[in-house]
């Protein structure tokens, strides 16, 4: 039994499923992935994606408004909270900074810092997006009481000092497809290094399908090609990743 910690179930192209949401999830779980969280990524679309997932069994989601969307509309503390309500959301984001293409504006660290408050406010987990932010993350995450709540880093790709000060403050650190790429040498060697009960997969689809997929459209099924190769870095089987995994997400999301 698998857990994808993050995937983007309304994001996903059903023009290879048949133009069927249900014939996606089933195959999904033909690879033993039953449970999964469907990630928001902005206050638009996030009524559509919930109707989505609303009465999936072992489906769950999250709100928030992804650091990448500029032009998204920005969320309040209340508005999170308000929406936080709902039965399925199990966390706040995904939020958190991204500097790859742009210098770091203010008004992506206001973001961020109103979903940490939204988050301790309603005592849910965050879902964090970061890349090339290393400081400010962790800064703002230390400012503003993050470690109330924990939460996880998702698709992770920075060092093993970042991780380390994520895991000390009670997050726990999700791995992609990423970890299969030829060039990922650096995301493998600090997969090695997390801590059994810190450890979460995802797939991040419909993108990072993980090799021999990688370039094609991903869904919540690959799960398991980032488990196995998990296995092999860490020297243990595939049904221990799996079991130790579930468990973690379970107990993050408080399932």
């Amino acid at each position: 039994m698998f857990f994808d910690s993050h995937c983007h179930l309304d994001r996903i192209d059903l023009e290879e499923y048949n133009q069927d949401f249900d014939y996606l999830i089933s195959l999904t779980r033909e690879q033993q992935v039953n449970e999964m969280v469907c990630i928001s990524v902005n206050l638009e679309s996030f009524d559509e994606m919930y109707q989505k997932i609303e009465d999936k069994e072992g489906i769950y989601s999250t709100v928030g408004v992804h650091p990448d969307y500029e032009e998204a509309r920005e969320p309040t503390v209340s508005e999170l909270v308000k929406l936080s309500k709902k039965d399925k959301i199990v966390a706040i984001g995904e939020t958190g900074l991204d500097y790859f293409h742009t210098e770091g504006p203010e008004w992506q660290r206001q973001r961020f810092r109103i979903h940490i408050d939204a988050a301790v406010e309603t005592d849910k987990p965050l879902v964090i997006h970061t890349r090339q932010a290393k400081k400010d993350t962790i800064a703002i995450l230390k400012e503003h009481n993050a470690e109330k709540v924990g939460g996880v880093m998702h698709c992770f790709t920075e060092d093993w000092e970042m991780a380390k000060q994520a895991i000390d403050l009670g997050f726990y650190i999700s791995i992609s497809g990423i970890v299969t790429f030829k060039q990922a040498e650096n995301v493998r060697e600090m997969a090695a290094k997390i801590p059994d009960d810190r450890l979460l997969i995802e797939t991040d689809s419909p993108w990072l399908a993980p090799v021999p997929f990688r370039g094609k459209n991903n869904f919540p099924g690959h799960v398991r090609l980032v488990a196995e190769k998990l296995a092999e870095i860490r020297q243990t089987d595939i049904q221990s990743i799996a079991s130790l995994t579930t468990n973690n997400a379970r107990e993050l999301f408080r399932i």
